[in-house]
């Protein structure tokens, strides 16, 4: 209904700056912002740009390891935008998910994070189920430290169990309890090498996510 009302808008817009002799600039401005508006109400496939942006933020987590999230052996996934979240999603389930009306659809598959307006990808919690597995630079963080890292703090040297042999500063890694349970994931504050030096007040690992989000924000995951 309100898809239908926005573009009924935006036909006798159109019409009438036309009959108006408005310049061409005006109307062309007023189509893109139409079209973004709508935009908001229909699930489609990630343009190039978008692609490039989300999978460079999961470059710095899961490296080449990527397309092991498109290539699966239990058949074929994509991802998909849908009010600027991406959700990761198997084909089958999409091909079901066209039964329901793209205005009533709420989520659908996983959602991996959401576009900022200035066209940032941020990445949710909800992906860690899928970064885990293929992480290459990990950190594990002594029990206790966890519960502050689960409130959304960073995490100290203190608090630091191990981390990956040649780990570099500002490098994408996904943090464990020491009984190798994903927590959550972050950015390296300091490099392996570093965190053997610095002293225990010291960050070395930002926090990005973590798994207390599920209580915190669970209004905001999906």
């Amino acid at each position: 209904m309100i898809r239908w009302e926005i573009t009924s808008c935006f036909l006798k817009v159109n019409t009438w700056s036309r009959c108006c002799s408005l310049p061409v600039t005006l109307i062309n401005r007023v189509e893109n912002s139409v079209e973004h508006i709508l935009s908001f109400y229909k699930m489609r496939p990630l343009t190039d740009e978008e692609t490039k942006t989300m999978f460079e933020k999961l470059s710095k987590y899961i490296g080449e390891n990527i397309k092991l999230l498109v290539d699966r052996p239990d058949g074929t996934y994509c991802f998909r935008l849908h009010n600027d979240r991406v959700y990761y999603i198997s084909e089958k389930i999409l091909k079901l998910a066209t039964n329901i009306s793209r205005e009533k659809l709420v989520s659908v598959g996983t959602c991996f994070g959401k576009f900022t307006k200035t066209q940032k990808f941020r990445l949710h919690i909800t992906a860690l189920d899928f970064l885990a597995p293929y992480a290459k630079f990990k950190v594990w963080v002594k029990p206790g430290a966890e519960q502050s890292f689960l409130y959304g703090n960073h995490v100290l040297k203190s608090g630091l169990g191990r981390i990956t042999e040649n780990t570099a500063q500002y490098q994408g890694v996904v943090v464990y309890s020491m009984a190798d349970v994903p927590l959550g994931f972050g950015v390296a504050a300091k490099s392996t090498q570093e965190c053997r030096r610095v002293d225990p007040m010291s960050i070395v690992v930002f926090h990005q996510a973590d798994i207390g989000e599920y209580i915190r924000s669970e209004d905001t995951l999906t």
